[in-house]
């Protein structure tokens, strides 16, 4: 293996073990009393300078035209809704869990691309759906002393399916020739106005108190502005096939977080749901599937 993939396969794994410490800046948020719209728009209003600075260094143009607007505010509204959900998702479930059924965005954005791109989905894509399914079953343990509920999986769904909707479309339309820091700058700063309006609508905007500040700046370099810039570095240097197998280190890091700071709970049985829906989505994207017809 050369020099150059060593360190692409470096950037991809930080990149997914930095987005996967979401919890650990987000849970200590929720102790302190923040709700889950107040702790999201802190991370996303911090990430604007932060993305801001990455374009300055780039020497990339802040102007947009009026389709690229329309189609980037579009953008940033869904994925700050898939951040909402899976945010939400923490005061129902375990957040490692939440992250690993996140983790099936591959297989939800394989399937949006079949029924609305009519690209072709393999028999391996529905068998491996299939198996995520029922790896999410697993985790949704009946009794009532479990750490995973029913609207914590629906919320979690959510969250994958709404960011699958993202990843279909951040590459159509007026914005494929834009360089991805520049779509990401734009998506942070329409989810960020959007979770602004929500917040004026009916919310409250509750603030860190103190040292707490520093989980919010943490959670806006780490998840959000550093796991941007090593993944756009790792899809460069090993591609973006295997950036995405590397994804499984999000959900692992996640649980971990979980297990060593917050003490989450981890059953043979929540194990072996984890185990389905990380080998489900890693087939998946090993095998680079769908195909055009």
């Amino acid at each position: 293996m050369s020099h150059s993939k060593s360190v692409g396969y470096l950037f991809g794994i930080f990149a997914a073990g930095f987005y996967g410490l979401n919890p650990m800046f987000a849970l200590p948020l929720y102790h302190d009393g923040l709700d889950s719209l107040s702790v999201l728009f802190w991370r996303y209003a911090l990430s604007v300078p932060m993305l801001a600075m990455l374009m300055l260094m780039q020497h990339i143009d802040f102007r947009l035209s009026k389709s690229e607007t329309v189609q980037i505010a579009l953008l940033g509204a869904v994925m700050a809704l898939s951040s909402l959900l899976l945010y939400l998702s923490y005061n129902y479930m375990d957040a490692g869990l939440a992250s690993t059924i996140l983790f099936v965005y591959p297989i939800v954005t394989a399937v949006l691309m079949a029924f609305v791109f009519h690209e072709r989905v393999t028999p391996l894509v529905w068998g491996c759906l299939a198996l995520a399914t029922v790896g999410i079953g697993v985790l949704c343990e009946i009794n009532g002393s479990a750490h995973v509920s029913i609207v914590g999986v629906l919320l979690s769904l959510g969250s994958a399916l709404t960011y699958a909707v993202y990843l279909v479309f951040i590459n159509k339309g007026h914005i494929t020739h834009m360089p991805p820091a520049k779509v990401t700058f734009f998506v942070i700063l329409f989810g960020a106005l959007m979770l602004a309006v929500l917040l004026l609508l009916g919310g409250h905007l509750a603030i860190p108190q103190g040292l707490h500040w520093g989980y919010s700046v943490g959670s806006a370099l780490f998840p959000t502005s550093l796991s941007l810039v090593l993944t756009i570095l790792a899809i460069q240097t090993i591609g973006s096939t295997q950036t995405a197998i590397l994804g499984a280190m999000e959900p692992i890091t996640a649980v971990l977080v979980g297990l060593t700071l917050f003490g989450e709970h981890l059953t043979a049985r929540s194990c072996v749901g984890i185990a389905l829906i990380v080998i489900a989505v890693t087939i998946v994207v090993a095998r680079k599937q769908p195909v055009k017809a």
